[in-house]
């Protein structure tokens, strides 16, 4: 059957729409408020973490860092976040600025719950401290960027259960609705069928992400500190953003299971610069010059060399995994930061797309291997059963199979979904545990990224 007559043919054949509707969970409030402390916020999620109240931590928050531009940003936030017209949040900031400003915070324990997002240089070292001294950690990703962090980090999960304190790190691709959706309907044999194994060439689930430096957040232009363009204090790109997409692999490919370390074989890593010139470094940092710590990634005398760009390929236990990441300067005119990811299975693969044929917004489609009779009306009635989980979500007939229409209300946004992770860590928090297979598997997620660099220096 070609593509005009599969399209006509589910045309006349599917029309599933349902209303929207809208449901309240009532969550238990801890005996003892969470407090959070954070900790030197030199990257705006930082901030994006307070972007709402919950009912559940306490209004005042304490602050330690340096002396500098990363913290006066930060407090503008909070302070936009507070004085906004639309729900406005009440954070009463305490701010202690100083070198010592760590070494302060461990003293005081003024809270019981660190916050990290920033400069990840010593963040591995922060976290590890941290929970030495009895304090929960939600850190922004990511928890390591080397394998000597790697080696570190994953002693502090085991003193973390020593010390009956909650080790979690912020994976807000989770809540993205088409990655959840993906992960549904992989799910689903009789729509999915079962994951293909895949090949290096071919791999059974790839990931794709695209970032830009040039962007806006909460309605204005990002600053980004001079630092975060320094691999060895924020990262590489293989490192770095890969941590999600590897989060995701691990998350749909092996829903709820334990994975370890030795389940990761890799194929091959590559890491690539973006070109950054002085006038691009000007516009997003506002600093007229490269520092001295960036005059080694200096390229022609006036080009910043940012190895931002990475791949791997490698297997998870039988499965094929590719994931990749690329950083430009600015995106095109209406459009932000894209996400491309394709799931393989035996009778359909489910592929996230967001260029411009979807408006650049990410969309899910699931695409037909083989269209039956018998298998259309499988997958209406599978259908029926995601949409009393997920009221209002619908399919539309495309030349390859559907696209699954999710109704406005799903999407809440990037920026919405740091809210979510830390929904998500009180929730733990409150109830005193986390699923088995997070923190194993967050070890393997940080195995992962941190051996791929190794091997992508090599080469």
């Amino acid at each position: 059957m070609n593509k005009k007559s599969i399209k006509t043919f589910l045309y006349l054949t599917l029309t599933l729409t349902l209303m929207v509707s809208c449901k309240t969970e009532t969550k238990e409030v801890s005996e003892e408020n969470i407090k959070f402390i954070t900790i030197d916020p030199g990257h705006f999620h930082a901030a994006l973490v307070q972007k709402y109240n919950y009912p559940e931590v306490d209004s005042t928050v304490y602050i330690y860092a340096p002396k500098g531009d990363d913290v006066t940003l930060h407090l503008n936030r909070i302070d936009g976040f507070n004085t906004r017209e639309e729900t406005p949040t009440n954070w009463n900031t305490i701010l202690y600025e100083g070198n010592d400003f760590f070494e302060k915070m461990l003293s005081e324990k003024k809270g019981n719950v660190v916050v990290l997002s920033g400069n990840n240089r010593k963040k591995t070292e922060y976290i590890n401290q941290s929970v030495l001294n009895g304090m929960n950690v939600l850190a922004d990703k990511p928890m390591a960027i080397n394998v000597d962090d790697f080696k570190l980090l994953k002693e502090t999960f085991q003193l973390a259960s020593q010390k009956n304190v909650l080790l979690y790190d912020v994976m807000t691709e989770r809540f993205e609705i088409t990655s959840i959706l993906q992960r549904e309907l992989s799910m689903n044999k009789t729509i999915f069928g079962d994951l293909e194994k895949g090949s290096p060439e071919h791999p059974a689930i790839t990931k794709e992400s695209v970032h830009h430096f040039y962007k806006y957040v909460s309605g204005t232009i990002l600053t980004r500190p001079p630092w975060f363009f320094d691999v060895d204090q924020q990262g590489e790109g293989i490192v770095d953003v890969t941590t999600h997409l590897v989060d995701l692999v691990q998350w749909q490919c092996f829903p709820n299971q334990i994975l370890h370390e030795e389940d990761v074989n890799i194929n091959s890593a590559t890491r690539t610069p973006t070109h950054i010139s002085k006038s691009e470094f000007e516009a997003v940092t506002k600093l007229d010059h490269f520092p001295d710590y960036l005059q080694n990634a200096i390229v022609k005398d006036s080009v910043l060399a940012v190895f931002c760009n990475g791949e791997i390929n490698y297997k998870l236990k039988d499965i094929h995994a590719k994931v990749s990441v690329k950083w430009n300067y600015m995106a095109p005119e209406g459009t932000a930061d894209t996400h491309f990811s394709k799931m393989r299975g035996s009778k359909a693969e489910l592929v996230i797309k967001q260029g411009k044929e979807q408006n650049f917004k990410p969309t899910l489609y699931i695409e037909i291997i083989e269209l039956s009779p018998t298998y259309l009306i499988n997958v209406i009635e599978e259908f029926k059963k995601l949409e009393k989980k997920y009221p209002g979500i619908s399919l539309e007939s495309t030349p390859l199979g559907w696209e699954v229409v999710i109704p406005e209300s799903y999407k809440n946004g990037h920026e919405a979904h740091f809210s979510q992770v830390t929904e998500k860590f009180i929730e733990y928090h409150t109830q005193g545990n986390i699923p088995e297979w997070e923190i194993p598997n967050m070890i393997t997620k940080y195995y992962t990224t941190t051996k791929a660099l190794e091997i992508a220096k090599s080469n």
